[in-house]
C-alpha cells in the first residue's frame, strides 16, 4: 500500500494535494499564519518554478522554508545538490525522511539545516549557486537580502513572494512602488518579474496573489563607499519618501545644507526624490558624505 511518505514505485515522487494533506495530518501540522505557511500542493507548479529558475545539473541550490518538501523534491530531480533551511521543528525533523522515501536515489544529495534563515552564515555541502524559495510574505525581503549578502556564490535565483512584494523588488526608478527593496536588491542582482502564481495551488489558499521574481547576480556599483554606507543613504531617502532629497538626507548628512552639497557633488538635483535614483546614484551620494567643504 502506497502512502504520501512511500509512494508506489511507478507513482510521481512529487507531492500532490492528497499527499500534502496526508503528510500534514501524520505530523500533526496545521499551517500557521505566524510563519506564513502556505504549502504548494500542485506538482506542475513546482516543476514550473524549477524550470523558470533554470536549475541545472551543475547547480547547488539553497531552498528557504521547504515546508513539507513539495519544491524540495522537484529541485532534487534537477540539481546536483539541495540544502533546505527550515525553522519549524516538526517540518525540519520530517523532511529528510520524505526525501529518502520519495527520491531514494537522490537522498545523498540533500542536506537539511534546522535554523532561522536570517541567522544562517554557512551551509553544508558545495557552495550554493542558486537560491530557489517560496518565501513567507512577512520576512521575504530581509531573508532574500540576507542570503544574497551572506552567500556571494549564489549566481541566480527565483523566489515566490506576495505579488506586491514581487512588484517592489522588480520596480524600476520612477515607479510608484520603487523603494528600499528595489534599490537594495539591485545592489546584488538584475531583478525582474518572472510570472504569477494562482492562489489555488496552495493549502491553505492565501488571501493574496503570489508572484515569481528572477534574480541574476551582478557586480555591485563601483564605489569607494561600503554597502552599509550606501544602504544608509537608501534608508534615509525613503524614510520620508515625499520629501526632497535635500530634506530627507539632512539627518544622514548632518544638515540640509550638507545634504545639498553631497547631492550636487554627485550630480544629483537636491530637489529630486529618492524614487528617481538608481543604486549607482545612491552609491555616488554615499561617496560624497563629508567630502565637501
Amino acid at each position: 500500500m502506497s502512502s504520501a511518505l512511500s509512494p508506489s514505485p511507478d507513482a510521481d515522487p512529487l507531492l500532490g494535494p492528497a499527499d500534502v494533506r496526508e503528510l500534514a495530518a501524520a505530523l500533526g501540522v496545521r499551517p500557521t499564519k505566524q510563519r506564513g505557511q502556505n504549502f504548494v500542493i500542485d506538482a506542475n507548479t513546482v516543476r514550473r518554478i524549477v524550470r523558470t529558475a533554470r536549475v541545472s545539473p551543475e547547480d547547488a541550490v539553497v531552498e528557504v522554508g521547504p515546508g513539507l518538501g513539495s519544491l524540495t523534491l522537484a529541485l532534487l530531480q534537477e540539481a546536483a545538490w539541495v540544502t533546505a533551511v527550515e525553522i519549524d521543528d516538526v517540518l525540519a525533523a520530517a523532511l529528510p525522511a520524505t526525501v529518502a522515501a520519495r527520491l531514494p536515489g537522490r537522498a545523498d544529495r540533500f542536506a537539511l539545516v534546522h535554523h532561522d534563515a536570517m541567522r544562517v552564515t554557512d551551509l553544508p555541502g558545495p557552495e550554493p549557486t542558486a537560491l530557489v524559495a517560496n518565501l513567507p510574505y512577512n520576512v521575504a525581503v530581509p531573508v532574500l537580502l540576507h542570503m544574497l549578502a551572506t552567500f556571494p556564490s549564489i549566481e541566480h535565483g527565483l523566489v515566490m513572494v506576495q505579488s506586491e512584494v514581487a512588484d517592489r523588488l522588480a520596480a524600476e526608478p520612477g515607479s510608484k512602488v520603487y523603494g528600499v527593496p528595489s534599490v537594495k536588491a539591485a545592489w546584488y542582482a538584475e531583478v525582474r518579474r518572472a510570472g504569477a502564481i494562482g492562489r489555488n495551488v496552495f493549502w491553505p489558499a492565501p488571501n493574496v496573489d503570489s508572484g515569481l521574481v528572477s534574480l541574476v547576480r551582478r557586480e555591485p556599483p563601483r564605489t569607494s563607499a561600503s554597502r552599509q554606507e550606501v544602504f544608509a543613504v537608501v534608508d534615509a531617502a525613503f524614510a520620508q519618501r515625499r520629501k526632497t532629497l535635500r530634506a530627507a538626507l539632512a539627518g544622514w548628512a548632518g544638515s540640509a545644507a550638507a545634504a545639498e552639497e553631497a547631492l550636487r557633488a554627485a550630480g544629483i538635483d537636491p530637489r529630486a526624490r529618492g524614487e528617481s535614483l538608481t543604486i549607482e546614484d545612491f552609491a555616488a551620494v554615499a561617496e560624497r558624505k563629508g567630502t565637501t567643504a
